[in-house]
């Protein structure tokens, strides 16, 4: 038995978010006694692939032939399914990502597996293989067994904590044929979002609303984000005046997220922006108004003017280093 992990690459390194279905991957084959094996499809370098030995993972099978330079869940898919056949895994773990969704669906197709996205703890194996997955964007949770030969896992961010070692994977060159059916539909022109952290990587969002009154009052929330080494969000409202790039909307109908530390500045906490965030370890959120919504799903709250508790927030990390 074996258990085989993709990875996602960002310029060359293997995310974080991948980081952690490694560690999920490799527990899961302490659990059946079997190997974890890594699939990583893109450019990148042998010591950049490695370190996923350090979460676990014994080898890693890497694809870097040009075709696969550019995302393509199709390719991807069909990569995948060769991967599982050669390797003889009996459990498929992705990190859970638009790419990943995409891929998992084609492979299963491939493979006749059963699939479980978005899955919140390890599988308990004590009678079958059961998982947990989060279900109406995190609102509840549904346990699911899986009885197909082959079962695919998409992992949700901070399902585990993963614990890192220091043991180099060996990489290895996986050589495919591309099908050409898989590249129908081709990239033509790709636009990355600019900043410096991704919402979706990123362990600490500082994240504002329509209570910063304007885009020329965005200057302390970045500058507590800078302290924090945070990425920058903000509410749909806010996105939608153009206070803020449409990339930095987070919601229901935005990115979700699920950071270890979530700070809402100015956001009353509508429904639709709580989906985006309830899966986050940690929230905190600032607005002048007690009675605001967000408060019921706040960790913890701090009643009084965003203009005036920022700075004081900022100082205080600066103060801390």
């Amino acid at each position: 038995m074996a258990v085989l992990i993709f990875v996602e690459l960002d310029n060359g390194q293997i995310k974080k978010t991948s980081l952690e279905a490694v560690y999920y991957g490799s527990e899961v084959a302490k659990m059946q006694g079997a190997s974890a094996t890594v699939l990583a499809i893109g450019a990148a370098d042998a010591a950049s692939l490695a370190v996923a030995g350090n979460f676990g993972a014994g080898k890693v099978l890497h694809v870097g032939a040009s075709e696969f330079h550019t995302e393509n869940a199709m390719a991807y898919a069909s990569v995948l399914a060769q991967a599982v056949l050669q390797e003889k895994a009996d459990v498929v773990i992705l990190p859970k990502s638009g790419l990943c969704d995409a891929m998992s669906a084609r492979a299963a197709a491939k493979l006749k597996a059963s699939v479980v996205s978005g899955a919140v703890e390890l599988p308990d194996l004590s009678n079958g293989f059961t998982v947990k997955r989060a279900i109406y964007t995190g609102k509840a949770f549904a346990t699911v067994a899986m009885s197909g030969s082959i079962k695919i896992l998409g992992v949700k961010k901070n399902a585990v904590a993963p614990i890192e070692s220091n043991a180099p994977a060996e990489v290895v060159a996986f050589d495919v044929l591309p099908n050409a059916g898989d590249f129908s539909a081709k990239i033509i022109s790709q636009e990355k979002a600019s900043g410096e952290l991704s919402l979706t990587e990123a362990d600490i969002i500082v994240s504002g609303g329509r209570g910063m009154k304007g885009p020329e009052n965005w200057q302390p929330l970045l500058d507590l984000a800078h302290e924090l080494n945070a990425a920058t969000g903000c509410s749909k409202p806010v996105s939608d005046l153009d206070w803020r790039p449409h990339h930095e909307h987070i919601g229901q109908t935005g990115i979700k997220v699920a950071p270890n530390l979530y700070i809402a500045c100015g956001i009353s906490g509508a429904i639709q922006h709580l989906a985006g965030v309830n899966s986050s370890k940690c929230i905190v959120v600032i607005n002048k108004d007690a009675d605001a919504p967000f408060f019921k799903a706040a960790d913890y709250g701090i009643v009084g003017d965003v203009f005036d508790i920022l700075p004081r927030l900022t100082k205080a990390v600066a103060a801390s280093k």
